[in-house]
């Protein structure tokens, strides 16, 4: 019995290095564990038992300890996140009531969108506040702004 152990821990270390939670890597020394108590006992539901408490007990007590470290105090935004803040461009008029506007950011364009009753001019420096969908919603820096009627 204490074969299969072994492959089921291998199988646990192997599907931990493709997954990034520490979770299952727990399971895998609870699966070596449960082979250590398979040389003094043939009892499936002992060896069932130590994997099973010996695993839960090891999750349970690293839980905070891993939650501790791996949490980021300022995490980085990636992706489409990443412009929230930045300063940029318009280069197309925004009209939030035609549903219009372009910007540019570090070389990159993105559709643009503002306050309702706001229209921002080419040429009108911004800064992004947020992202919905796939337009950036801006507010103007340098105030090239007229009201819409």
């Amino acid at each position: 019995m204490w074969k299969l152990w072994l492959i089921a821990s291998g199988i646990f270390f192997i599907g931990e290095m493709v997954t990034v939670g520490f979770l299952i890597f727990w399971l895998g020394i609870g699966a070596l564990l449960a082979m250590v108590a398979s040389f003094f006992t043939d009892n499936i539901i002992i060896q069932t038992t130590i994997f099973v408490i010996s695993s839960g007990l090891l999750i349970f007590a690293t839980k905070p300890f891993v939650k501790k470290f791996a949490k980021s105090k300022n995490p980085i935004n990636t992706n489409v996140y990443s412009i929230i803040g930045k300063k940029g461009i318009v280069i197309e008029d925004i009209n939030p009531s035609k549903s219009c506007g372009q910007i540019k950011i570090a070389g990159e364009v993105w559709s643009a969108t503002c306050d309702e009753n706001l229209t921002i001019e080419k040429g009108t420096e911004i800064e992004v506040c947020e992202i919905n969908g796939v337009k950036a919603y801006v507010k103007p820096i340098n105030v090239v702004v007229t009201k819409d009627n």
